[in-house]
């Protein structure tokens, strides 16, 4: 009997997967050629290559509309951010994609992301790398984020309320960072957590305005290279009071 039990849950579970792939599907093909679109524009940034096809499938295959409270499909694959309550957003789909595509993540790579928000750029990081763990500094949204990917089958992402200044030392050290939120630096501790090799992104500069989207790469202990990429606008960083 339990084993019959077992094949059952089984089958519905495989049911409620179908069906939530099923959902959006064309708002989501057209998230994707939209931001084919934009990175064809942005041979400067991206060089070459573009896109790679890795970051595109990420994309494509993760359910952006769950990760919003309108759940609207139209709402939700449209190219613009998305405000997700307590003054914080989802950023834009080409955003997300170009961010991801920056860190350079591989398929053996631990990331660090801070400001997990709704959970989205999580879990697009979590199609692409080995494990994530992710740091949010508002408690609703830490939750409701992690109840989130739990509930998605995302087993390979780690939530954690708290300060992301000081990052996560006992997740890395990372493989990339990826920043959603806006500083005036890059924090020392991040940089300092982040292997060799490794990348940091994130938006560098004053709140409410326009920021330079940078990438940081350490090249070897305790040096690094920096670019600007590209004019972005985020949240500011929040930081814990204490």
């Amino acid at each position: 009997m339990k084993g019959l039990l077992l094949v059952i849950a089984m089958i519905v579970l495989a049911r409620e997967a179908i069906a939530l792939d099923a959902q959006c599907v064309r708002e989501r093909a057209a998230m994707v050629e939209t931001i084919r679109t934009y990175a064809r524009s942005a041979a400067g940034v991206l060089g070459q290559q573009g896109l790679s096809e890795r970051v595109l499938d990420a994309m494509a295959q993760t359910l952006r509309h769950l990760f919003i409270p309108e759940r609207s499909c139209s709402v939700a694959y449209a190219d613009r951010p998305i405000p997700i309550g307590l003054g914080q957003t989802i950023s834009q789909p080409y955003i997300v994609a170009l961010m991801t595509q920056l860190a350079e993540v591989a398929p053996d790579h631990v990331v660090l992301e801070v400001g997990t928000g709704s959970g989205y750029q999580a879990a697009i990081l979590a199609r692409l790398a080995q494990k994530v763990c992710t740091i949010e500094i508002i408690p609703q949204l830490a939750e409701t984020a992690a109840k989130t990917l739990r509930d998605l089958g995302y087993d390979n992402v780690s939530v954690r309320l708290g300060d992301g200044y000081d990052g996560w030392p006992e997740c890395g050290p990372f493989d990339a960072i990826v920043v959603t939120a806006a500083l005036g630096q890059p924090p020392p501790p991040l940089i300092e957590q982040l292997k060799v090799g490794g990348r940091l992104v994130m938006p560098v500069g004053p709140a409410y305005l326009t920021q330079q989207l940078t990438v940081v790469e350490k090249v070897a202990p305790g040096k690094t290279t920096t670019r600007a990429v590209a004019l972005v606008r985020f949240v500011p960083f929040t930081r814990s009071r204490n």
